[in-house]
């Protein structure tokens, strides 16, 4: 018998019928499937979009922050869904998915030891978002690294200095964390004048120009009040003016103060600690 001859009996004996009502059986029940897979899909983004609208309105949160954590909801039910679907379908093809889901976790295993890292980056940075410990524009410290924030990422955080640097910070490393942009921030001044001054009077004076400074500035919550000596020297007394300010503006009030200062204590004769010279005697 020749192979065409073999494959015509082979042919001749298959039930069209049934085969063909398997495969339409079988897929119709993947449609299904699809259709209950799309419509679970959207109901739960619809479902997350309005849960997370509701948490940023009663929790004041910013647009990005929610953004991102609804991002990651969706993206960790979209893989659900998915790999739920999968199985599915394999069942309904009749292979056993248990050893696939088997050889998965082995994978997974593996998978997982490699990028504990990444791992990590991702839940701390979920958390960072969550409790709202950090946001764009808060100036923070993070271990070493000192400046703004300009984004935070579900893997690393970034933060520009001073001198304009951007440091990638992985959020697993995100240790210790003191954010500087949370409620009033405080503005401190300390002036230096000679012992020979009546101090009494310049702390006086000290204060006029304060409360002077006080009226004109509404960055200013509270003060500034002449606290008192804060140091008292051989030649020197050291008096320290203390402001508490609107957050990110206590550094322009701190030079104000220092300005407003200078200009009332001289008006007023109030001087300033002599600085001694020191001649040497060249030898040689």
């Amino acid at each position: 018998m020749t192979t065409w001859n073999y494959l015509k009996d082979y042919l001749t004996n298959i039930d069209w019928v049934t085969l063909l009502l398997s495969i339409g059986l079988v897929a119709l029940r993947i449609l299904i499937v699809l259709i209950i897979y799309i419509v679970i899909k959207k109901i739960s983004k619809a479902f997350v979009s309005r849960l997370f609208e509701t948490y940023t309105q009663k929790n004041a949160i910013s647009k990005g922050r929610a953004f991102t954590l609804e991002s990651l909801t969706n993206n960790l039910i979209s893989y659900l869904l998915f790999f739920i679907l999968i199985i599915t379908i394999l069942q309904l093809f009749g292979i056993n998915a248990t050893a696939i889901l088997a050889g998965a976790g082995i994978i997974g295993l593996a998978v997982g030891f490699g990028a504990q890292g990444l791992v990590s980056d991702i839940v701390t940075g979920f958390f960072l978002l969550l409790e709202r410990q950090l946001d764009v524009g808060d100036l923070v410290t993070i271990a070493a690294f000192s400046g703004t924030v300009e984004q935070v990422g579900l893997r690393t955080t970034q933060v520009r200095s001073a001198d304009g640097t951007l440091h990638f910070i992985p959020n697993r490393e995100i240790t210790l964390l003191s954010n500087h942009s949370r409620g009033d921030m405080q503005a401190l001044v300390d002036i230096v004048v000679s012992n020979n001054n009546d101090i009494p009077k310049t702390i006086e004076i000290l204060q006029k120009a304060c409360d002077s400074i006080a009226m004109d500035n509404p960055a200013i919550t509270d003060g500034p009040n002449v606290i008192g000596i804060q140091n008292l020297g051989v030649a020197s007394t050291t008096i320290r003016i203390l402001a508490k300010t609107v957050n990110g503006e206590q550094w322009g009030i701190e030079r104000l103060i220092k300005e407003k200062a200078g200009i009332s204590l001289e008006e007023n004769g109030i001087k300033k600690p002599e600085t001694p010279f020191i001649i040497g005697n060249d030898k040689g």
